[in-house]
């Protein structure tokens, strides 16, 4: 049975016109709209036509009389848009939180990339490392959370998800591998349980990443440099009856600076067709990327301080990957000055493989402790989303609502082998599991300095496993109601005032829902709740008092009913106790001239377990501080560039508190020319300065040959790449 809100749904549909009723964009797009421009902002002559195509429509949106505004209304169109170039902070009037915001194209283009999922990194206080090979998901950080893969913070890219429930290496892994960082258009970050069409995996935030839909110019890039890194990109577009083709090809290879090369290569694809404007409008989307690599998991440090391997040495020859990803999706738009119909369906196929070996000799002394994890996939799901801009008493009223599902049939499997080769099956799961959302909210403008919304959310979860141990097989079901509340005060002087709470939740592995016997032990294991429930607060400001500076200062605090952790000797994630985490957010950017920008971001984050256990109250992995930092300049002359600093530091590495992660530190610089001709050259120098920092570190107990079969709890981290140069040659035509 679906929530109580898709009852609402259902008869808002049956209620509206024929003419009224479609379908289309994706969650990339916020309920409204993108950006709304604040009232007497000049509208492009593209967006002027736009607002004028229903004009004459004689089904066009009216009110009652009673609740009519004056001819003089000055509320936002749907089709009032905000082309988003660089890094659009500027949302007094606009945001509902001072932990929202989007960074666009430009801004984009002007930082130094080592890896596709650092696009995260333009979302203040995210973190984005790496425990593995190349072709392996990123480790992400975000408030005082270490979301191993992405178990608390959705990702969406073009509409379609990238977080994978019930995974085989852990819940919530999030790739963002298959991405071209060129075609990305504009990243959207949302922190916080606040909003009401976010669900599963949403409890610290949601980015939504849209892809460009047209490229003035063709693009072709080439691309060497240390470690034997090469890269390939062609994009271009070709008109095509009423819209137009972007499409996209990516081939690379790269050995990094480990001794043993890492062999990372593949290719990716892409291919986008869009027809319409912003009133009307359709798209369609497809994705390809395929990939292999040798895995360079972290490594003891005991090891290392001993001179029995190097830095960037292994232990175990074995580990190594392989994935593949495609993905087709639609979206479809519809609208009027006052209301506006949304959809997005998709279809992904997901193949994952991979041999790891977190503790060598530890549960295994004969063979070791190597293990493959394998997942397969297909996953559907669609979003549909009206919105209505109406008046209530005369008071402008932004109404929104929305239904959205998702299937995934999986197929997984925990394996023991040795030198690569299978020896026992853990165990091998067939999972069917289906979530299904219904939300709505409403925005009340009560006067000029006062706004609330109000947003409720219900989810229902179903899942069935069939495993190979009987005992391990069987169904689970869940549902979950998630109130949200806004306070939009102001603006003043260019400030607005935001109180925010509400309620979210992350989804446990369907496996753990079920579960009745370890497969290891055969000890008897109490299932987790398949939904867990979140509750959050913040509370902050937005400002562009100052001219050219962008601030926000945001004091936040989520509650957690079960903790999701990272196992080491697992290399998957499971429930854990409740917990905690308390911090403030002051974010600025800062445009001193057309060429020039400064951005500055810290965060701090108190990370605690919040019931009574003898091990202690420290989160493992929980970052306490983050620093972002960078200069960009555009147009120097020919010249173009960009430097960035990233520091983290306190962090735990286990409860009680006396073992930690001191900080790392790195800095990466860009530096460009433009010859005019439509040709520029480009070099990206990662970790500047060469530091020795970690990209990650845990705590655990492993075994080497001739220790104690009890193992050494011990530090295990993964180093940061050395100091490496790549050149970029891209001729635009």
């Amino acid at each position: 049975m679906l929530p109580a809100p898709a009852a609402i749904l259902l008869a808002l549909a049956l209620t509206a016109s024929d003419d009224d009723v479609t379908a289309p964009a994706p969650p990339t797009s916020p309920p409204a709209r993108e950006a709304a421009k604040p009232p007497g902002t000049a509208t492009s002559e593209d967006e002027d036509q736009a607002l004028e195509t229903d004009n004459d429509d004689p089904e066009s949106d009216t009110l009652p009389e009673s609740d009519t505004l004056p001819e003089s209304d000055d509320r936002p169109r749907f089709t009032d848009q905000v082309e988003v170039q660089g890094r659009a902070d500027e949302l007094v009037g606009i945001a509902t939180s001072s932990s929202e915001g989007t960074t666009g194209r430009l801004d984009l283009a002007r930082r130094p990339i080592l890896r596709p999922g650092e696009l995260l990194e333009t979302t203040p206080g995210v973190v984005a490392t790496q425990h593995s090979g190349g072709g392996k998901a990123n480790q992400y950080f975000v408030r005082g959370f270490n979301l191993d893969h992405g178990t608390d913070f959705s990702i969406w890219v073009a509409g379609v998800p990238v977080n994978m429930p019930s995974h085989g290496h852990g819940q919530g892994y999030a790739d963002l591998a298959f991405l071209i960082p060129e075609m990305v258009d504009r990243v959207r970050y949302r922190k916080g349980p606040y909003y009401a069409d976010a669900g599963d995996f949403s409890a610290a935030g949601t980015v939504e990443m849209a892809l460009v839909d047209e490229l003035p110019e063709g693009l072709l890039t080439l691309t060497g440099g240390s470690y034997d890194y090469g890269r390939v990109l062609w994009a271009d577009q070709v008109e095509l009856g009423r819209g137009r083709l972007v499409a996209a090809a990516e081939g690379f290879q790269e050995n990094g600076p480990w001794t043993r090369k890492q062999r990372y290569e593949g290719f990716k694809g892409l291919a986008r067709y869009t027809s319409g404007d912003a009133q009307r409008g359709y798209g369609f989307t497809v994705m390809g990327y395929s990939a292999d690599w040798l895995s360079t998991d972290q490594v003891p440090r005991r090891a290392v301080e001993s001179g029995q391997i190097g830095r960037f040495d292994l232990l175990d020859p074995g580990p190594r990957g392989d994935t593949d990803r495609f993905s087709a999706s639609a979206e479809w738009h519809r609208g009027k000055d006052r209301s506006m119909t949304r959809g997005t369906g998709y279809l992904l196929f997901n193949r994952f493989g991979l041999v790891s070996n977190f503790t060598y000799f530890l549960d295994d002394p004969a063979d070791g402790d190597q293990f493959e994890q394998t997942d397969r996939r297909w996953a559907g799901g669609l979003d549909l989303r009206r919105t209505w801009i109406t008046a209530w008493g005369g008071r402008p009223v932004e109404v929104s609502a929305g239904i959205d599902g998702r299937y995934d049939d999986i197929d997984n499997g925990l394996f023991r082998t040795r030198e690569l080769t299978r020896t026992a099956t853990v165990r091998q799961d067939t999972i069917r599991q289906l979530r299904v959302g219904a939300w709505a909210d409403a925005s009340v403008r009560w006067n000029d300095k006062v706004k609330t919304r109000f947003g409720l959310r219900g989810d229902t979860f179903a899942a069935e496993v069939d495993s190979d141990l009987a005992a391990n097989s069987g169904s689970e079901s869940d549902q979950l109601l998630s109130p949200k509340l806004s306070l939009i005060l102001g603006p003043w002087r260019s400030t607005e005032l935001y109180l925010n709470l509400g309620w979210g939740y992350h989804s446990n592995d369907a496996r753990g829902a079920v579960i009745a016997v370890d497969p290891v032990s055969g000890s008897t294991v109490v299932p987790v709740d398949p939904l867990v429930e979140a509750q959050g607060a913040d509370f902050g400001l937005r400002t562009t008092l100052l001219p050219g500076l962008r601030t926000t200062f945001t004091v936040f605090a989520l509650e957690l009913d079960s903790e999701l952790v990272f196992v080491g000797d697992g290399g998957a994630t499971e429930a854990s106790r409740p917990s905690r985490r308390v911090g403030v957010e002051w974010t600025n950017f800062y445009r001193l001239n057309r060429n020039l920008a400064l951005d500055f971001d810290v965060t701090w984050t108190d990370a605690t377990f919040t019931d009574n256990a003898p091990e202690g109250d420290h989160i493992p992995g929980a970052i306490g501080t983050t620093i972002a930092a960078g200069v960009s300049f555009e147009e120097l002359g020919p010249f173009f560039g960009a430097l960035r600093w990233r520091y983290f530091g306190d962090v735990p590495l286990i409860e009680d508190g006396s073992v930690d992660w001191n900080s790392s530190s790195v800095v990466n610089t860009q530096l460009g020319y433009r010859f005019g001709n439509g040709l520029e050259l480009a070099l990206d120098l990662f970790n500047l300065l060469d530091s020795e920092d970690s990209d990650i570190e845990y705590f655990y107990a492993s075994r080497l040959a001739g220790e104690p079969a009890a193992g050494v709890e011990d530090v295990h981290f993964h180093p940061m790449a050395s100091r490496s140069a790549r050149l970029n040659v891209r001729w635009r035509h």
